[in-house]
């Protein structure tokens, strides 16, 4: 982009081809409006309904079902409809509860034109008319009073007292002041550039006429939406497991079929029959609910979310927060309040602080919109702090300025850094009460040398704490000078105080901090503030802690991204940062291997809060363009909602890995037991083709989904972030789902066997066995589903009966299974036959079997974990080992 900022006006003038006083002509400006298009940002065309619907079905696991409802409906030849039909009504519910969910970059475009003016005062052939910010082009000179909204970038050719709001652009949180200055460096950050204004940003006070530099997409707001643009949504961690499990899925698939396949060759069955059997077998294998669970449970999570101040805008993004192993959070507006407060007073006699309070409070434009005992202010920042301090002890603005009423002012000046307001007293005289830098105002003050050392030196002492500093003084006059001017007005001062106030913390922050490094997880301030003041808030948060680092953007400029990445875990604090600058140090952090969450409001916050794993925006202060990219919006802007959002991840993806713990378990079960059976040529299969649809019914899904809404474990924020790149099939969950899918199976062909060989009359052997395993086999999965409640607590730990869902889920299975077990019609349709007691109590004896053996393996897990707590020297490791270990 051309550095106009660094040119001087002359060559700006001169480069645009305009004329100061006259600006463009109509035709000139239509000649240029065809060539640079008009001043709005690029529209991205939103994908239709159809198409959102059909990317649906990119996802791999649909795609390992969609193919199993084809072979199901190949191998059968249309004949076994239904399972293929409840495949892809699963399909379509899934793809349309994730459309209803999800939102794109498109809403972040829209908030960005938004923004714009809508009209915008112009000079063409030397009138001044308005025009809409559309049909603005380079070249045209514009003016810009208080309360105007800036409309394209612009060079400053005149100005007085401009002030201008860009907390949305550079996170600043004072009005930057602004005039028509010489020549910058081409290397001056965004914030510090003082001859231009930005697109987008508003006119807090003074007036100015400038020339427009860029338009639409070439303007530094423009910048930032050609990044959300071109920033491509990422898989989310969940996403790659679900990928993962289709992968693993399709394998076993492969394999369960080729073996079927050659064990049936070679027993000499018929072809077509085994296969049939095979792609049977493998698409039972198959948990069809898997994808719709899945679904639900981030659905359900959105909603707990949504009533502790969160708002989930993709699902996926639910589970994302679980794995953050970085927050880095914007400074002004999410860790502090964004509002200037007054925070410390100073006066060199004791007894004037409260004509220190005055003098802040009259020599101001902000104005008192509420008093009592939570005052507020409207105006410029910096000067609402002092009417509010002011009002807090007793000293309302209104009330003092009947009092002293103002006869005349000297607006501020970035020059002078001073402004002067003149009241007149009581008895007719008048005093003039001036406010403004204070190494400015000490130079124009009566004082003997000592007095004025003392005083630097308490300015300087604030200004070590990040307080933003102004100095308050007065003048007596008899009577008001014909010339009110500097020289006049500012000159013979007496010196009254100094007046500290900074953005303070919110207050929660800081113990949300703590939990964060509690939690393993790191927290990085990320900001286009100061890096004195940004440190300083750092510290009092606890971000910043021993040996941690401070750099700032000049110093990224410097910095090649390998390095960055390298170095990245040193720093804690980022100051005047621009757009470019956070995406890069989200993806240095990414390339460490970290998931990145990323918090903010401004504009400046946008891209970075798309580049991250899961954006976080402010719902109260936080900009519409914030909101439109990130991927959770915190309705309350408390940080410490993200805190408590990250819990909710941790346990929503433990409850969905508890759900495929219990889906995948299950299916090996029923896999082995029709496995074993056709590979040893029973003459009978346990159980018929309408037994494991029912038990798919009954089994797969109310006890699957009540896992999901499993209460969050107890510490579960004492752990470290899980590693995203690490498998789901970790050898420990493996070794878990093969041994627990073993005893099921390996139970219902006891159950099985008892039925055929032992307990039942020869006559009625086949039947009773069938029987005896179809209802061992659903048994035993839904008592095992208390097994999976918790992968190391004990089931009397966290309560037996303390998840109400699954006690629903569990008597409405057994409701469902003992009909078909005991009604004489549904017997007939579900091939059953009336049990004997025994046969019962072996049933029961048999299904309660999973809940005694996994209860004791998990306290002999808990058992081996005290015995290593115990050995000399072992320690848990700590949970994050980054920069605060002082280097």
């Amino acid at each position: 982009m051309n550095a106009w900022y660094a040119k001087s006006v002359k060559q700006v003038l001169g480069e645009l081809e305009t004329d100061r006083e006259r600006g463009l002509s109509p035709g000139e400006a239509g000649r240029r409006l065809e060539r640079w298009g008009p001043n709005e940002l690029a529209r991205q065309r939103r994908a239709g309904l159809l198409r959102r619907f059909l990317g649906q079905m990119k996802d791999p696991m649909i795609l390992v079902l969609l193919a199993a409802a084809g072979l199901s409906l190949w191998a059968t030849g249309g004949e076994d409809w239904l399972d293929a039909a409840i495949i892809l009504v699963i399909v379509a519910v899934n793809a349309c509860i994730s459309i209803s969910q999800e939102d794109n970059a498109e809403k972040a475009l829209e908030a960005l034109r938004q923004m714009s003016a809508p009209l915008a005062k112009v000079l063409r052939d030397g009138k001044e008319i308005r025009l809409e910010t559309a049909a603005l082009v380079p070249g045209d000179i514009i003016r810009l009073e208080a309360g105007d909204l800036v409309p394209a970038d612009a060079r400053i050719l005149t100005a007085a007292g401009l002030r201008c709001d860009e907390s949305a652009m550079t996170g600043e949180p004072v009005p930057a002041a602004k005039a028509p200055v010489g020549e910058l460096p081409e290397d001056t950050p965004l914030a510090d550039r003082r001859n231009m204004v930005l697109s987008g940003t508003v006119v807090t006070g003074g007036r100015a006429l400038c020339v427009i530099t860029a338009t639409g997409m070439d303007t530094e707001m423009g910048r930032i939406a050609g990044m959300l643009l071109g920033e491509e949504d990422s898989q989310t961690p969940l996403q790659k497991k679900m990928a993962e499990i289709s992968k693993t899925l399709s394998f076993v698939c492969l394999c369960v079929c080729a073996v079927m396949f050659g064990a049936g060759l070679l027993q000499g069955k018929a072809l077509l029959g085994m296969f049939m059997t095979a792609v049977s077998l493998a698409v039972a294998a198959i948990p069809e609910g898997l994808p719709a669970i899945v679904t639900i449970v981030l659905a359900l999570g959105v909603q707990r979310m949504v009533r502790r101040g969160a708002i989930v805008k993709r699902l996926p993004a639910v589970e994302t927060l679980g794995c953050a192993g970085v927050i880095c959070s914007d400074k002004t507006g999410t860790l502090t309040q964004n509002r200037m407060t007054v925070v410390d007073v100073w006066t060199p006699r004791t007894g004037e602080r409260a004509l220190a309070l005055t003098i802040g409070a009259l020599c101001s434009d902000a104005a008192l919109i509420r008093a009592g005992r939570e005052p507020a202010a409207g105006g410029d920042p910096t000067e609402a702090a002092l009417v509010v301090a002011a009002a807090r002890e007793g000293l309302e603005k209104g009330t003092l300025e009947e009092q002293w009423p103002r006869r005349a002012e000297l607006p501020f000046d970035s020059e002078r850094k001073l402004m002067s307001t003149v009241h007149q007293k009581a008895d007719g005289s008048f005093r003039v009460l001036v406010k403004g830098a204070p190494d400015v105002l000490l130079g124009r003050c009566r004082m003997d040398e000592g007095a004025r050392r003392r005083a630097l030196s308490r300015n300087e002492a604030m200004a070590l704490r990040a307080l933003r500093v102004l100095g308050v003084a007065y003048k007596d006059l008899a009577f008001l000078p014909r010339t009110l001017d500097s020289a006049t007005l500012e000159q013979g001062l007496t010196f009254t105080g100094l007046i500290g106030m900074m953005d303070p913390p919110r207050p929660e922050v800081r113990r949300a901090v703590e939990q964060c490094y509690a939690a393993g997880i790191r927290p990085v301030m990320i900001t286009g503030d100061h890096k004195l003041t940004a440190v300083a808030v750092a510290k009092e948060l606890g971000i910043c802690r021993k040996g941690d680092l401070a750099v700032t953007g000049e110093d990224l400029d410097f910095m090649p991204q390998g390095l960055l990445e390298q170095e990245v875990e040193r720093f804690a604090v980022y100051a005047r940062v621009s757009p470019e600058h956070k995406m890069r140090i989200v993806r240095a952090w990414q390339a460490r291997g970290k998931v990145v969450a990323m918090t903010g409001d401004g504009v400046n916050d946008a891209p970075a809060l798309k580049a991250a794993d899961i954006g976080c925006a402010m719902g109260v202060a936080g900009t519409d363009v914030a909101k439109g990219a990130a991927d959770m919006i915190l309705t309350d802007d408390n940080f410490a909602t993200i805190v408590s959002a990250v819990e909710q991840g941790r346990g929503i993806y433990a409850n969905i890995k508890k759900a495929i713990h219990y889906l995948l378990s299950c299916n090996i079960g029923e896999i082995l037991t029709i496995f074993l059976a056709t590979v040893l040529d029973f003459h009978q299969m346990p159980l018929v083709p309408v037994q494991l649809l029912w038990l798919n019914l009954v089994t797969d899904s109310l006890p699957a989904l009540a896992l999901g809404v499993e209460p969050v474990e107890e510490g579960v924020m004492e752990q470290a972030p899980r590693d995203a790149r690490a498998s789901l099939f970790s050898r420990a969950f493996s070794l878990r789902l093969a041994w627990q899918g073993a005893m099921v199976g390996l139970l219902t062909l006891t159950a099985y066997f008892l039925g055929e060989y032992v307990l039942s009359d020869p006559g009625e052997a086949h039947a009773a066995a069938n029987t005896m395993a179809f209802a061992t086999l659903t048994l035993c999965q839904l008592f095992h589903a208390f097994d999976v409640r918790s992968e190391r607590a004990s089931l009397l730990h966290i309560g037996v009966f303390s998840n109400a869902a699954m006690n629903r889920a569990f008597l409405i299975g057994l409701v469902m299974q003992l009909s078909v077990l005991c009604v004489p019609p549904l017997q007939a349709v579900f091939n059953t036959v009336p049990m004997s007691p025994v046969e019962w109590a072996v049933v029961l004896c048999l299904a309660v079997t999973p809940v005694v053996v996994c209860e004791a393996a998990k306290a002999a897990g808990r058992a081996g974990a005290r015995r290593v707590r115990r050995v000399p020297g072992a320690r848990r490791a700590p949970l994050y080992t980054g920069a605060s270990k002082g280097r």
